[in-house]
């Protein structure tokens, strides 16, 4: 059935959120000539569908909803290159009864998707590794759409040349890093990244060097501001991202604490922008009549 409607609404692919393993041979008869996603928690499903040669979306999110579940898992999509930014994409996944593909739905994702690709952040001239920046810029894309317990958090992360950095940069108060051992800064480290969260409420900026490590936070930015020249309506954080990457090798990324919108900065100027996915992606209510109508 997903087949056929991923055919006639010509649809880019078909992504499959599963729960436990499908037969990969009748998957394969099933789905013949189309491009075909499959997402989960479980690696071992995630296994033996590569080795069947579906392409695969890790996820780390057993007890999110489905619908964050699956909107991450196009995210994910987007951001390797499985998907273009502009897909239909038919979604497979368990709605109403757990382990069971009861549900389909068709997603257009340039109604709804906003994010970097690899390719865009391959387009910035940085000494910055690929993978520290697009952690990153997906942290910053987390908190754009989040927030923080229902409330919109603004912050700022300054990536890579770090030492210099820190010249222009000093404390606003308690810094909530520092004193923590190297392997406990880890960028790459999804407990760091949760905790990050939390400390972006505080005023001030992450300091993060080349190698993913978070060096500073809660940090007051001078640096000087001569030159720029920003679109109306960019408060002080953007301001400091671009005088910062100016001023710096580092790359700058703000997320707008009004509408979640994360900004990529070099060399003093916007390079990339990011509309986060903010939930777009809703169910209405189903409306069920139990067997007899009773």
């Amino acid at each position: 059935m997903a087949a056929r409607l991923a055919e006639s609404e010509e649809a880019d692919a078909l992504l499959f959120l599963l729960e436990k393993p499908l037969d990969w041979e009748k998957l394969h008869a099933a789905t013949e000539n189309l491009s075909v996603l499959v997402a989960s928690d479980d690696a071992v499903i995630l296994g033996s569908a590569a080795k069947a040669e579906f392409s695969t979306v890790p996820l780390n999110m057993p007890d999110s909803p489905v619908y964050d579940q699956l909107a991450q898992a196009l995210l994910e999509s987007v951001a390797d290159d499985l998907l273009s930014p502009g897909s239909s994409v038919v979604a497979l996944y368990s709605g109403f009864e757990a382990g069971v593909l009861d549900s389909l739905s068709v997603v257009r994702l340039d109604e709804h998707l906003g994010r970097l690709t690899v390719r865009d952040l391959r387009k910035l001239e940085t000494r910055v590794p690929l993978d520290t920046l697009k952690t990153a810029v997906d942290l910053a894309v987390e908190i754009g759409r989040e927030g923080r317990e229902g409330k919109p958090v603004g912050t700022l992360f300054v990536v890579g040349d770090h030492k210099k950095v820190l010249e222009h940069c000093h404390p606003l108060g308690f810094d909530p890093v520092k004193g923590y051992v190297l392997a406990e800064r880890r960028l790459e480290d999804s407990k760091v990244r949760e905790a990050l969260k939390e400390v972006a409420q505080l005023d001030g900026a992450f300091v993060i060097s080349a190698k993913g490590n978070v060096t500073a936070s809660a940090q007051h930015i001078s640096a000087p501001a001569a030159d720029i020249t920003l679109s109306k309506g960019l408060g002080t954080r953007h301001w400091a991202a671009a005088a910062i990457s100016r001023a710096t090798a580092a790359v700058a990324i703000t997320v707008s604490e009004s509408n979640g919108t994360v900004r990529v900065f070099q060399n003093g100027q916007v390079m990339l922008r990011i509309e986060p996915f903010r939930r777009a992606m809703k169910w209405k209510d189903f409306e069920l009549d139990p067997p007899g109508g009773e």
